[in-house]
């Protein structure tokens, strides 16, 4: 488990705030202009203000979070530039700890964390049905897709696709698969090649990873023969996508599979041997699920930080400086639903918030048989 709890306080140079306006530069058309810090936003009820008080008095709001904190860094600067008496206390962690540590502070704990953020939508639809999170008719909810929204409990925040990424450098133009078909073929014709040299979720070990494996049984009957065909080029196993993604560009594996597209994007910027493909046969899309906790200590400041998330401002910011993929179909930009919705066309597959999701593996004993059936496939050898 990685745990990174940082404090992100004002910044002495924002002037703009001092002046009682914010400009953000959305796109190179259009810029939006934003209130005052602690001023009620445009179009929110005057009683919004008392909300806005009692966050202040709070002082403090934690976050736990499978958002990188590189990554959250430019929503909690503007956060805290908004709103500069509200300590954030932002803890980076991965799926299953999230989720484990959460219940056990239910146990054990007078106080969970104020929000939980995460890319599990499964595990936080399970935590948001058993009345394990706090209800908030957000004033931004009608501005969300409805099925990113479950019971006002329960909020979409993002809309990412789940990519093949690959080394650019050692894998040749022809090798690389753009369907889950052809990863399977790949790896079946060319076992010796790719020996070692392939690298995915440990389902195990990631909720995400979880997620995804049995959405992608759903999608498709390639799937098992695809995870019979990792098995025995001898995959590696991770429980992140930072991870993924580090073997990739070391060239410790040639290809990593279902990979967080956004993160892929990132550092495909950074480093121009990542290549990343969006499978044409179906292409996943998640979104990042935001809860308030049930035993929030601070829910005022809660409240702040998910009509900030869910504003068109803040959906500007995530998407435009934290390259994560706005929900919002009213931000512009490469990395808005509305530009991936026309790149991805008939392949797109979004993980709705929903009874579907909810039932398909709330049951404990199907995903334990889920489980052992991945177990069993990871282990055959040819």
């Amino acid at each position: 488990m990685r745990v990174e709890t940082v404090r992100f306080r004002l910044c002495a140079s924002l002037l703009c705030f001092v002046l009682g306006t914010l400009c953000v530069q959305a796109t190179a058309q259009e810029v939006i202009r934003f209130p005052a810090k602690g001023q009620v936003p445009q179009g929110y009820p005057a009683q919004y203000a008392a909300i806005i008080a009692a966050a202040e008095r709070e002082g403090q709001l934690v976050i736990q979070s499978t958002t990188d904190i590189g990554v959250a860094a430019p929503l909690i600067d503007d956060f805290q530039a908004l709103y500069p008496r509200i300590d954030v206390q932002y803890q980076d962690m991965n799926s299953n700890d999230l989720y484990s540590g959460y219940l056990g502070d239910l146990l054990a704990s007078p106080t969970t964390a104020d929000v939980l953020w995460s890319s599990a939508m499964d595990l936080q639809l399970q935590l948001a049905n058993a009345g394990q999170a706090q209800a908030y008719d957000s004033p931004e909810i009608a501005a969300i897709p409805q099925w990113a929204v479950w019971k006002n409990v329960a909020f979409g925040t993002t809309f990412e696709p789940i990519v093949m990424v690959y080394n650019k450098r050692l894998l040749a133009p022809d090798e690389v698969p753009h369907t889950h078909a052809d990863l399977t073929r790949l790896l079946t014709e060319k076992r010796d090649r790719f020996a070692g040299k392939v690298v995915t979720y440990n389902i195990e070990r990631s909720a995400l990873g979880f997620l995804l494996a049995t959405q992608d049984e759903q999608a498709s009957a390639e799937f098992w023969p695809l995870i019979r065909a990792m098995s025995g080029a001898g995959a590696h196993l991770v429980p992140t996508t930072e991870a993924i993604l580090t073997r990739v560009a070391k060239a410790q594996a040639l290809i990593g599979y279902n990979a967080i597209g956004s993160y892929a994007f990132i550092e495909s910027k950074k480093d121009a041997g990542l290549g990343y493909v969006y499978p044409r046969d179906h292409t996943l899309v998640i979104t990042r699920v935001m809860l308030i906790g049930k035993k929030a200590a601070n829910t005022n400041a809660a409240k702040l930080w998910v009509d900030y998330v869910l504003s068109k401002r803040g959906q500007t910011i995530l998407a435009n400086r934290a390259n994560l993929f706005s929900v919002r179909t009213d931000v512009d930009g490469a990395n808005s639903a509305a530009a991936l919705t026309k790149t991805l066309g008939q392949s797109m597959r979004p993980i709705s918030l929903g009874p579907d999701l909810l039932a398909a593996f709330s049951d404990p004993t199907k995903r334990l048989a889920f489980l052992r059936q991945w177990q069993q496939a990871m282990a055959m050898k040819p």
